[in-house]
């Protein structure tokens, strides 16, 4: 903390560049006002999520305001969750309209590709089963690895194959609600085009960015699609 007395060192220590150094692992990103100017757009990235992990809201409670040449309030006690939501909330008004679109997730704090307006009611929706461990927790997480700022055709390829192996997991119970052909049509794309199962008949030779992200939404609607038919049945209907 900057202080007319002298600057006190905050939990990190004096040596802030090292600690920086130490959490991202590049040089010349401290102090960010001598640096910022020679960031790329992958190192401004990684330090508004770098700071997202260390900012915090400051309370009243037990603070002082420092009369001393008008030095301003000392705070001693914080809210970090506060902290993040505003930081967030504050940094989207301009990411949101840097070039294509992206967001800070006041959750995670990880810099994500901002959802198209067709595609949010579909990736917003809520999830419809009660089984957070093996379904729900596993789509939120591939959610966010497809839409994560820097995600590779292979991180894109996983996020396909998890929605799949979460169908895989339902098998028994879609089992029940379709027939048989459409059934093994659902995983007869990620078994034929190289997504899951590596053999010599598979097609590689196709587009992968088009045809993963293709996938992904048809694999994410389906799962949820096939939820509420297992949920309809579940409770009797028709």
């Amino acid at each position: 903390m900057i202080c007319t007395d002298g600057d006190i060192p905050g939990k990190i220590g004096q040596n802030i560049e090292g600690y920086v150094l130490r959490k991202i692992r590049k040089n010349n990103l401290w102090p960010i006002l001598e640096k910022y100017n020679n960031y790329s757009e992958e190192d401004l990235f990684d330090m508004i999520e770098f700071i997202f992990d260390h900012v915090s809201f400051p309370l009243k409670k037990d603070a002082f305001f420092h009369e001393w040449n008008d030095c301003g309030w000392h705070y001693k006690n914080f809210d970090q969750i506060h902290g993040q939501l505003d930081y967030a909330n504050e940094l989207n008004q301009f990411l949101n309209d840097y070039k294509d679109g992206f967001e800070l997730n006041s959750h995670s704090g990880e810099i994500l590709y901002l959802l198209k307006p067709e595609f949010r009611p579909l990736l917003e929706a809520v999830v419809p089963t009660n089984d957070d461990e093996n379904i729900q927790s596993k789509i939120k997480y591939v959610v966010e690895k497809f839409r994560k700022y820097g995600s590779t055709l292979n991180d894109r390829g996983e996020a396909v194959r998890s929605l799949a192996d979460c169908l895989e997991f339902l098998r028994p119970d879609i089992k029940k609600v379709l027939d048989r052909k459409d059934e093994s049509d659902l995983f007869n794309i990620v078994n034929n085009f190289g997504v899951r199962h590596h053999n010599l008949e598979q097609k590689t030779n196709y587009n992968k960015n088009i045809w993963l992200n293709w996938m992904f939404y048809y694999y994410l609607s389906t799962l949820h699609a096939c939820l509420r038919l297992i949920r309809q049945k579940q409770k009797g209907g028709e």
